[in-house]
């Protein structure tokens, strides 16, 4: 028994050559959209097709007759109006409720054409193009306050040629638009348009620090976190370069090589495995003098340790 909603009554369900058919009648307040007169006078009635979820993978239409109602007020201009479908869908729409927040749910998560693929496997054909209209249609209905904290990055729109710029609210994480070009007019015309926010989490790109600046001198620059792990990195390699230096003071600036024997003697060996000898000696060498190196460094922060000193005495002078 398929459960439609409690303003529509269920009448029928068989299969034919599209999937399951559910006939429904929709039992809800004839109530005039325009003054709110409940009228008795009824007119005529049509069907409504509207798709809904599938069943056992396969596609399933609800074909619901609804009542066409004559409005009594005569202060009221609407002469003729429809009942509804109550809460299984909302005027003119060829979805149920159900069924069309699972069409925006993968369209939000998957995009158009992939969402039409995945739509499609799960018994629910539609259209790229009518996942985009469920898509802008949401958003253009949802009222989202203006944003405090954004982040900016470029956006591709053909990878490695043309590029734009996305802006997403941080606390919502929701895109709050994308500019068509990656540039600091742009990102500066936006902000002035939006002048709540008060955060700018952007990339160590200069163009949008200066957009920034100039579009918002009210809001606090910041890096994003990816960024901010780059800054870190970077300094950590400044920091572990300074061993270099002690490092190759260490190491042996010649090498004598081993056991040179007189050329064409009944020892001798070919020139090849002499030079490759020589450069393993050599990665021998530098090898150990790199661990002597650390094991002297070791045994310094030891003895410092044991002094009683703290991590902010300096290792390397």
């Amino acid at each position: 028994m398929w459960a439609l909603g409690p303003d529509v009554e269920v009448v029928c369900a068989g299969r034919d050559d599209g999937g399951w058919v559910i006939e429904a009648v929709s039992i809800s307040k004839p109530v005039c959209p325009r003054c709110g007169t409940v009228s008795g006078a009824r007119h005529s009635s049509y069907i409504r097709r509207l798709r809904d979820l599938p069943v056992q993978g396969e596609p399933a239409t609800v074909k619901l007759r609804v009542g066409r109602w004559r409005c009594r007020n005569e202060q009221c201009d609407r002469r003729i109006f429809a009942a509804g479908a109550g809460m299984l869908a909302v005027p003119s729409a060829q979805r149920t409720q159900r069924a069309a927040e699972i069409v925006r749910v993968f369209g939000h998560a998957a995009g158009g054409r992939p969402a039409e693929r995945l739509l499609a496997r799960l018994g629910m054909p539609t259209s790229d193009d009518t996942i985009l209209r469920h898509l802008k249609r949401d958003a253009t209905a949802r009222a989202v306050p203006e944003p405090r904290v954004i982040g900016i990055d470029e956006w591709a729109w053909q990878k490695g040629r043309t590029f734009g710029t996305i802006i997403v609210d941080l606390q919502a994480r929701e895109v709050v638009d994308v500019l068509p070009d990656r540039s600091s007019a742009a990102t500066a015309a936006w902000l002035r348009r939006h002048p709540s926010v008060e955060i700018i989490n952007r990339d160590r790109q200069g163009l949008y620090a200066e957009g920034a600046r100039l579009g918002a001198p009210q809001a606090r620059q910041v890096a994003d976190r990816f960024h901010l792990a780059q800054n870190f990195r970077g300094a950590v390699e400044r920091q572990l370069s300074r061993l270099e230096r002690p490092l190759r003071a260490a190491m042996p600036r010649h090498i004598e090589p081993p056991d040179r024997r007189v050329s064409g003697g009944p020892d001798a060996r070919p020139r090849a495995s002499r030079v490759r000898s020589e450069a393993a000696v050599h990665r021998d060498l530098v090898d150990t003098a790199r661990r002597e190196m650390q094991r002297s460094m070791f045994m310094r922060v030891r003895a410092l340790y044991e002094a009683g000193h703290n991590v902010s005495v300096s290792l390397i002078e």
